[in-house]
């Protein structure tokens, strides 16, 4: 609202009963400062400085608006629509139990990784972002202020998520992105909300978000007192709207490395069978990675018998990699991608080892089966216990940086303690970093590489017994049954 307007008189009433809204507005203009040009006006035109226009926006307007409604207030700027928001949430704070989280009062901490600033725990926090579409390790790590527009306000949404409130309110929704990223944001605003059943109130000049916000209710507000009020099932948008110009075919190495900069593991892989991506006219939006599966992997064997190596690779794929480009996040392209991909990996049965599984289950969700849960190993554990004794913290062990400056500073003996625990504590992972072989050579030939390591292939070594430290979720499919 401008400061130049004022509300003279606003008559308002909740129905319990009914759950419904009554609002009358009556919406006056201030008198103007008697300045010299003022009154050069007032003397022309014959009027009073001292008389204000008067004008009613909203005429016992009724409004049924339950807690779990998506209500979609739509109008040209200047028509009325931030005082109904307003009028909106100061009846729901006062006339009733339920609880408003105001979008616009929001002050996100700015200075810290944004992981440190939402939730109560770090499982908590990861699960937030991942619902709004920034589930990625990099983002994880990214402080607010860093963040684009669209992350932003993603950003934001995950902090009424975390209010608790049962109303979002919103005003000037998605006004501030492009029209791609605002049907994305709208989707997903109206997904969560119906999911963990809350209600939302957004208004905005804005009339192309109808499809993919589904309100169920919409209130369209013209100059003057005209307003149109529809109302409709409250049911969620089957899909965002730009799921529909998207198509999958099969693409190539190329494609991945050119998304492969918003995938937290973008280096090199082996094996890579086949490649899917996801297009949108030219506009590459996503890449999937079929693999060659490796000899030996958790969970393996509670769902498939033991076979020679060309029996493997004929009978299963490995998905490798997975990325959606990250303005199309959380709209279901990530289980799409994988769903209609599966038959088309050329294999029986099809695996996959993730770390994101825990916090985002869209492998689950595109029809493959959850089937253990790793720890890490404990070759890892026990090297990592060797590393925490000599000064380094294991939880930054992905980090090339600090670990190459750790070990910069220690003395030979300590390095070569080091040396000594991952020749001790050998895990196959350890040894592939050495040798292409497979099943990666011996392990005197690796002894023989780690006595003989610099530091650089060290610290490589070191990050990737990080890698072993997280805890992995093992699933699987099967062709034409169930998995």
């Amino acid at each position: 609202m401008r400061e130049y307007f004022r509300i003279k008189k606003r008559t308002r009433r909740y129905d319990s009963e009914a759950g419904k809204f009554y609002v009358k507005i009556e919406y006056e203009t201030a008198p103007p400062e008697p300045s010299e040009r003022v009154l050069g006006v007032a003397e022309a035109f014959g009027l009073g400085v001292d008389e204000a226009q008067r004008f009613t926006l909203y005429d016992d307007v009724e409004l049924a608006i339950g807690p779990r409604d998506i209500v979609y207030v739509t109008g040209d700027s200047g028509s009325g629509k931030s005082v109904l928001l307003r009028a909106l949430e100061q009846d729901i704070r006062r006339d009733t139990d339920w609880t408003c989280v105001n979008m616009a009062e929001i002050k996100p901490i700015e200075g810290k990784p944004i992981v440190e600033t939402v939730g109560s725990s770090l499982d908590e926090a990861l699960e937030l972002l991942s619902l709004v579409g920034l589930g990625d390790a990099f983002l994880f790590l990214r402080n607010y202020e860093h963040l684009s527009d669209g992350q932003k306000y993603r950003y934001k949404i995950a902090k009424m998520i975390e209010s608790g409130a049962q109303f979002w309110i919103m005003d000037e929704f998605c006004s501030t992105l492009d029209r791609d990223t605002a049907k994305i944001v709208a989707f997903n605003v109206q997904k969560l909300a119906r999911k963990l059943g809350k209600a939302v109130i957004a208004a905005t000049t804005h009339t192309d978000l109808f499809e993919d916000l589904a309100p169920s209710v919409h209130i369209h507000k013209r100059f003057g007192r005209e307003v149109a009020v529809h109302y409709y099932p409250n049911e969620p948008a089957k899909e965002c709207s730009l799921i529909r110009e998207m198509r999958i075919e099969e693409g190539s190495l190329e494609d991945w490395h050119r998304l492969a900069g918003f995938h937290y593991r973008s280096h090199r892989f082996a094996g890579p069978r086949k490649v899917f991506r996801l297009m949108r006219g030219d506009e590459l939006c996503g890449v999937i990675v079929y693999a060659y599966p490796p000899p030996t992997c958790f969970g393996r064997s509670l769902v498939l018998p033991k076979m020679k190596p060309r029996e493997l690779n004929r009978a299963l794929s490995t998905i490798s990699r997975v990325v959606i480009h990250p303005k199309y996040r959380s709209i279901g392209l990530g289980a799409r991608l994988v769903r209609e991909t599966l038959p088309l990996a050329g294999t029986l049965y099809v695996e996959t080892v993730a770390v994101m599984a825990r916090y985002n289950p869209f492998f689950e969700r595109a029809g493959m089966r959850k089937v253990a849960e790793q720890p890490p190993p404990k070759e890892a554990l026990k090297v990592a216990e060797i590393l925490s004794s000599l000064g380094f913290n294991v939880r930054l062990l992905y980090s090339g940086k600090y670990v190459l400056g750790k070990l910069q500073s220690l003395s030979i003996d300590q390095i070569n303690a080091i040396r000594e625990a991952f020749i001790k504590y050998a895990h196959p992972r350890f040894m592939k970093s050495f040798s292409a072989k497979i099943p990666f050579g011996s392990k005197e030939a690796y002894a023989e590489e780690v006595r003989g390591a610099n530091l650089e292939r060290l610290a490589h070594l070191i990050k990737v017994c990080g890698f072993l430290m997280q805890t992995k979720i093992y699933l699987f499919w099967r062709s034409g049954g169930k998995s």
